[in-house]
């Protein structure tokens, strides 16, 4: 449920390997009112041509803590099969399973009322990284 709070979150996913947006990675939104409070799932998007979550649900009131999770398998399985499968990973080195080392990214970041929270991800088959962004 959605109020009418301004606390927000998006985030995009930049494949740094090939160095261009991942487009298609399923991201899901969960949130808590506090750290010891289960995860509610709030519901999901998938990045576009641009890497973006245009679409991500509102935050409910109350809501302290936010994770992220990106279905990262998904992409680089589909990402090796593809023009950049030379890129992503030589054959020796790609992952028995799947095509990352990492087949989820879950992020979970600490939200202040009122605030706009962007958590872009840095992402290649074997290393990611976040930060909070603008």
């Amino acid at each position: 449920m959605s109020t009418g709070t301004t606390t927000s979150v998006s985030t995009h996913v930049l494949d740094t390997c090939i160095g261009r947006p991942a487009a298609s990675v399923p991201v899901r939104l969960a949130t808590r009112p506090d750290p010891t409070a289960g995860w509610t799932p709030l519901g999901g998007s998938v990045t576009d041509a641009d890497g973006r979550c245009a679409d991500l649900p509102g935050l409910p009131e109350g809501t302290a803590q936010v994770r992220l999770e990106f279905d990262t398998d998904v992409y680089f399985a589909r990402e090796t099969d593809g023009p950049a499968a030379a890129v992503v990973a030589p054959p020796a080195a790609a992952p028995p399973v799947g095509g990352t080392f990492f087949p989820e990214v879950a992020i979970t970041f600490t939200v202040r009322p009122g605030e706009h929270h962007h958590v872009p991800l840095l992402l290649s088959p074997f290393g990611y990284s976040v930060y909070r962004g603008s």
